[in-house]
């Protein structure tokens, strides 16, 4: 997520149909589209499908199967700070599933979900294989993640909170 969106989840009509009227003229618009509602406002709000279908004259059944398919696509504001956990099979033989694991068990918070301010992502691949398990929190690579880390980085961004 780039731009200039805040974290508090507001939504301003108006803008969202300045957004997406800047790029409705491309080619194959509802995609860059999706791209530049999220970068500005941190997700997609649902309220957009329709709006997105109107100007680019498609049903909002159409703008929905778009915006549903591709997974980066969020439909509700992120936390204050966003955890992408790699996936992938180099970070998985690292033991990424073992961090799932206690993420979940240790700390109740599931990936793919927002739980207050830490939004945890799953991913495939940040390229940063001989580190692995990685993880980007807050756009910033984190390496060799394990039991440790994992549990300083919950505490750090929900302020002590399990």
């Amino acid at each position: 997520m780039s731009g200039s969106h805040t974290h508090d989840g507001d939504f301003d009509e108006a803008r969202a149909r300045e957004v997406i009227g800047a790029h409705a003229g491309l080619e194959g618009a509802t995609l860059p589209i999706l791209h530049a509602l999220q970068a500005e406002f941190g997700y997609v709000d649902r309220r957009c499908t329709a709006l997105i279908a109107e100007a680019l004259n498609v049903s909002k059944a159409d703008v929905h199967g778009v915006g549903s398919f591709y997974h980066d696509f969020r439909h509700a504001p992120p936390g204050k700070h966003v955890l992408k956990l790699c996936r992938a099979e180099a970070c998985q033989a690292n033991g990424a599933d073992a961090l799932v694991d206690r993420l979940a068990f240790a700390h109740g918070r599931k990936c793919g979900a927002t739980d207050g301010p830490l939004t945890i992502d799953n991913v495939y691949c940040l390229g940063n294989c001989a580190l692995g398990p990685a993880a980007l929190l807050d756009g910033e690579p984190v390496g060799r993640l394990d039991a440790g880390k994992i549990d300083a980085i919950v505490r750090r961004c929900t302020g002590g909170a399990p």
